[in-house]
């Protein structure tokens, strides 16, 4: 994905001005069946008006609820009810001209709304139009429909009318309304011409530039689109709004970032930009300067949950795991204590789980998970198998497993995941033989799962089934082309072997394109450097692996590199790393043995 489309897109207009389209309304306005019934039993048939059964409306007509009329209204709704759209519409539109009134019309139009039928909609409230001239409803109603034709004649005459009578500081809001209708329009050039039109006399509003920027870039006019934006900017030098359209319309990164951190400079409290900025910084990952500005977030508004958030994702990955702990916390604390809005707390949690989990604070961690709500399904899913995987850990591999055996998963991909976590935990307990042949059970069940057919391969290599783990990779490959860790493990897995190595460069080649930066597939690439007797390749980019991550089974390769150009205390003092990150690493017991040496 583009850098700068993605950083904006929950700022522009459109998103802004989510709020203004028009939604059908789903309760019946035409009767409610028992009302209705229990007038007519009281015999009230020639004495109550319509408006009794029906919402009110201004200017409506003075319509006598006869007997006839009652039954009529009555059976086309049963007939609605019972799916006999058509002859339940027929009935309503024939009662709303009769009658002249607009309800009816409205109706008419939310039966065939609810049938999905565009063309007697369209009828319907144009007829409602008819009837209830100045109903604003009935406008947005017929706006929402009338652009996506292909004559969009008859909806600029209503947009002049409405900014015409619009107050002057209402106008701004009025011409954004438009804008959202008319992105709907198939003909984006002819929706940008009217736009011209309309516009035109309001051509010192900062609005109607920028609502002709946005009707530009939908029509592909980039040039035309800039210009607009450039205007919208100099009439209002201030305007957030401006500064992230001119944004958009940039497309390019760079240039995007230099006009954030320009405009922040002068206005620095513009919070909508500096939240653009920072996630474009993310995009581009320069982390260290996207952190210092969810940071000045922060300092002003300090308990908002999602700049708190996002200040833990990136000191994790800042790896700052104490700061991140922080932010988590009290982004939990909020929204534990928040009373509107977003107060679920659950993605917080499993993040604060992680952290514990890496300080090797297991109790800890299945405190956190314990407090996973189950209103999000999904990550409560992932708190109950982490918890199986902490027990695990935590040296009761039984209770592991009873644990993932009680989740009740309907789904076949979640019955796949709960398989994949207890191969996981069968292959850390040694038992690979046993987390090979269940793996092989469940690719059996679950042959669309790329994940578990990924973790069986793992296994039949630890099983010394080289071939079945090859063609489990390239069953992964074909299902999923863009799933680099496929394309990584079989590279690593031929250079581990010294086998193919032109092959296994190329495999661990591709990987790293899909996925530049990667420490663990560029460990991949210096081992597969080593292999081939390129020391100082191999140095050159395990070391730049070693840096993003410490990783254990990095420093083992790396401190092989080291032992083979004969720096052997360099080598050693690598190794002592690794076995204080993870005393029980099979590549550092492997690598020892095979070199005759001890630490």
């Amino acid at each position: 994905m583009h850098p700068l489309k993605n950083a904006l897109a929950i700022v522009t207009l459109t998103a802004l001005l989510s709020a203004c389209a028009v939604a059908p309304h789903h309760q019946s306005p035409a009767g409610q069946g028992d009302g209705m019934a229990s007038g007519a039993g009281e015999g009230k048939a020639g004495a109550d008006s319509i408006a009794a059964a029906l919402p009110k409306e201004d200017k409506l007509p003075a319509v006598e609820l006869t007997s006839d009329l009652f039954y009529k209204l009555t059976k086309a709704e049963l007939d609605f009810k019972s799916g006999q759209w058509q002859s339940a519409y027929v009935s309503m539109m024939v009662l709303a001209q009769q009658t002249r009134d607009p309800r009816l019309a409205r109706r008419s139009a939310e039966m065939a709304l609810a049938a999905k039928q565009g063309n007697e909609a369209l009828a319907a409230i144009r007829l409602w139009r008819e009837l209830a001239p100045e109903s604003d409803e009935a406008v947005q109603y017929f706006l929402g429909f009338a652009v996506l034709g292909d004559d969009l004649t008859e909806s600029e005459a209503i947009f002049v009318q409405r900014l015409g009578a619009a107050p002057v500081p209402a106008r701004g809001l009025v011409m954004f309304q438009m804008q959202q209708y008319l992105l709907r329009a198939k003909d984006k050039t002819a929706a940008l011409a009217l736009m011209d039109r309309v516009l035109k006399p309001y051509a010192d509003m900062m609005e109607s530039h920028l609502v002709l920027a946005q009707g530009a870039y939908a029509a592909e006019d980039r040039e035309r689109a800039m210009r607009e934006a450039k205007r919208a900017l100099e009439l209002k030098p201030t305007s957030e709004l401006a500064a992230l359209t001119m944004a958009q319309v940039m497309g390019d990164a760079d240039a995007a970032g230099q006009l954030f951190a320009s405009f922040l400079k002068a206005n620095p409290q513009a919070r909508e930009v500096r939240a653009a900025y920072a996630r474009l910084l993310v995009e581009q990952k320069r982390y260290d300067q996207a952190r210092a500005q969810f940071q000045a977030m922060l300092k002003d508004q300090p308990d908002n949950p999602g700049t708190l958030y996002a200040l833990g994702i990136m000191s994790l990955q800042a790896g700052d795991p104490a700061a991140a702990e922080a932010h988590f916390r009290r982004f939990v604390e909020v929204l534990e204590a928040s009373t509107e809005g977003e107060r679920d707390p659950s993605k917080g949690l499993v993040l604060l789980a992680q952290i514990a989990e890496e300080r090797g604070d297991f109790d800890g961690a299945l405190a956190w998970l314990d407090k996973v709500s189950s209103d999000d399904e999904r990550l409560y899913l992932t708190s109950r198998l982490k918890r199986a995987y902490l027990t695990a850990k935590k040296g009761d591999l039984e209770r592991a497993r009873t644990m993932l055996r009680e989740i009740a998963a309907v789904d076949p991909a979640e019955q796949a995941e709960v398989a994949q976590t207890e191969g996981q935990l069968l292959r850390d307990a040694g038992r690979g033989e046993e987390a090979y042949q269940l793996l092989a059970d469940a690719v059996q069940r679950f042959p669309e799962s790329p994940d578990l057919l990924y973790d069986f391969a793992l296994a039949a290599e630890k099983q010394g089934k080289p071939d079945e783990m090859e063609t489990a990779l390239r069953k992964v490959m074909a299902a999923v082309p863009e799933n680099h860790h496929a394309y990584n493990a079989l590279g690593y897995s031929l250079a581990d072997r010294g086998v193919r190595l032109d092959e296994a460069q190329a495999l661990i080649g591709k990987a790293l394109q899909m996925a530049p930066g990667d420490p663990y597939i560029m460990d991949s690439m210096g081992w597969v450097q080593f292999r081939q007797g390129k020391l100082k390749e191999a140095e050159t980019i395990l070391r730049q692996a070693y840096a993003l991550r410490s990783d254990a089974e990095i420093a083992v390769h790396l401190g092989e590199v080291l032992w083979q150009q004969g720096r052997r205390d360099e080598a050693q003092k690598l190794w002592r790393e690794a076995r204080t990150k993870d005393p029980k690493n099979d590549a550092l017991r492997d690598t020892l043995a095979r070199l005759n040496t001890s630490l």
